[in-house]
């Protein structure tokens, strides 16, 4: 069975803390004991750690070793037009759980009106589900959570390969679209850009053709936007993937 693994602040002299919540959670309801080993990483890198001593609230550990890497295929950033937060929130779990290295929420012109606003104050509990599913999915790094952005400053981010997701029904399929697999490095950066569930209007089309995003289509359904965004996302890691490890 894999080792718990935990995101702490920083590693000093060896020694790391977690405190708070996952403190409490380690120690009382996980029976966590002196001695135990468990997996940390510094959102730098994972090291194998041991528990040394608790505290009120807190547990600290010894570096016992430092762990190697896990090798990432591609930084895939995630722009994704608000969407109601039950939704969204489950987005952005599922999403790291990918591997996406950075999340942008957008208001697009067809998103509900107020949630960008909303959007602001509930940055801590994205980056929370983020780090709890960082957690969960033993990355090495969080992906980034940045605040509400606009579209226009969206299109306006350089990146190698850039693909809005459109239901227009004369858009290519992603997958065609993505260069060959001589073409794929390790680490390129990949954007997805993913609307609103109301869909694109015609001038965000125009806006997005004009800055050099590819318009794309994932299949003949219409797709709910946080389902295009894992489908999307999903055909990036693997194609990367496949090519990293081919």
């Amino acid at each position: 069975m894999a080792r718990r693994r935990f995101f702490v602040e920083n590693i000093r002299g060896g020694y790391a803390a977690l405190e708070g919540d996952e403190a409490r959670h380690l120690r009382r309801v996980l029976r966590a004991e002196i001695g135990q080993l468990y997996e940390l990483s510094d959102n730098d890198r994972p090291y194998l750690a041991e528990i040394a001593e608790f505290g009120r609230d807190r547990v600290v550990f010894r570096i016992t070793e430092p762990l190697a890497p896990r090798p990432e295929s591609l930084e895939a950033v995630l722009y994704a037009a608000l969407v109601k937060f039950d939704r969204f929130e489950w987005m952005l779990e599922k999403a790291t759980e990918l591997g996406v290295a950075a999340i942008v929420p957008f208001e697009a012109a067809r998103s509900e009106k107020g949630l960008a606003r909303a959007a602001c104050k509930r940055l801590e509990r994205w980056r929370r589900i983020v780090r709890e599913a960082s957690q969960q999915s033993r990355r090495d790094r969080m992906p980034q959570v940045q605040p509400p952005s606009t579209l226009a400053s969206c299109l306006a981010e350089p990146a190698a390969c850039r693909y809005f997701l459109d239901e227009d029904a004369a858009a290519p399929p992603l997958a065609g679209l993505l260069p060959p697999a001589g073409c794929r490095r390790p680490g390129d950066r990949v954007q997805l850009l993913v609307g609103p569930e109301g869909g694109w209007t015609d001038p965000e089309r125009s806006a997005a053709r004009d800055a050099g995003w590819c318009a794309a289509s994932l299949a003949p359904n219409i797709l709910r936007a946080e389902t295009a965004a894992l489908a999307g996302l999903s055909v990036l890691v693997s194609t990367w993937w496949s090519a990293a490890t081919g």
